[in-house]
């Protein structure tokens, strides 16, 4: 099929950007997203034109690196699917398909579609972590954890920090990806005991890199790969204000 792409491109965060079009030819519909932009990077190298700039890692939905915005919606139109696991039989032949990085201050544009997402990085270092002695894994694991209690902890954990919720989110809130990784620690025992100054550091650290608050759009939910449920954000909030006034930490 022939598309036409309008590819958002842009030298460095400190220069200005705007959309480039170009036309492509003989799509084949079992190309993932990704294949068909590496068809139209050799085109542009043949031409000695630069190639566009994508970021992408493992390419099977579990890195979170292919985080770019398609007709509008991050990772594109397909529900709970990255951008490298959107097939282009989901497009028509004649399709013009506009393609922009993440929008958000706390995502500073590097270079055309890739973005610094380092700011989710310093959110997890800030508390996203146990630190308490649990000794080795066999005395780990034998810290008695209920089925319930793990599937929720292990749905938190699913969040691949693509950062489509950031995104779709009109303040640009990190509240789906902070909440996850959150949750993730503080429902399991060996994560309770760090759980009020946990959930006060990435807080505070999610503040200071400049995301918005969340208003409960819930865009966040439905945009997101691994379908991470805003329940985490409640959860969080609760830990939030009960490590404030010095109540006991409930989940």
């Amino acid at each position: 099929m022939k598309l036409t792409l309008k590819v958002w491109r842009q030298e460095s965060s400190k220069k200005k950007g705007s959309f480039s079009s170009y036309q492509l030819d003989d799509v084949s519909e079992h190309m993932s997203f990704l294949e068909m932009l590496d068809v139209l990077n050799e085109q542009l190298i043949g031409k000695k034109e630069m190639p566009i700039a994508f970021d992408h890692d493992c390419r099977e939905g579990i890195c979170g690196a292919c985080s770019m915005v398609i007709n509008g919606e991050p990772h594109g139109p397909m529900g709970g699917t990255t951008t490298c696991q959107l097939h282009m039989r989901h497009f028509k032949d004649g399709d013009t398909i506009f393609i922009e990085p993440f929008r958000a201050k706390a995502f500073p544009v590097v270079r055309d579609l890739v973005v610094d997402r380092s700011s989710f990085d310093r959110i997890i270092q800030a508390g996203g972590f146990v630190s308490v002695n649990t000794g080795q894994a066999q005395d780990a694991n034998s810290i008695p954890v209920e089925k319930d209690v793990a599937s929720e902890s292990f749905d938190a954990a699913t969040c691949i920090g693509c950062g489509a919720c950031v995104a779709a989110c009109p303040n640009a809130s990190a509240m789906l990806f902070t909440s996850a990784k959150v949750s993730h620690l503080t429902i399991l025992p060996q994560g309770k005991v760090e759980g009020k100054r946990r959930v006060q550091a990435m807080v505070k650290q999610m503040d200071e890199e400049g995301f918005g608050n969340c208003s409960n759009v819930t865009a966040c939910e439905a945009e997101c790969p691994k379908g991470i449920s805003v329940e985490n954000i409640a959860r969080m909030n609760r830990e939030y204000l009960s490590s404030v006034f010095g109540s006991e930490t409930t989940v």
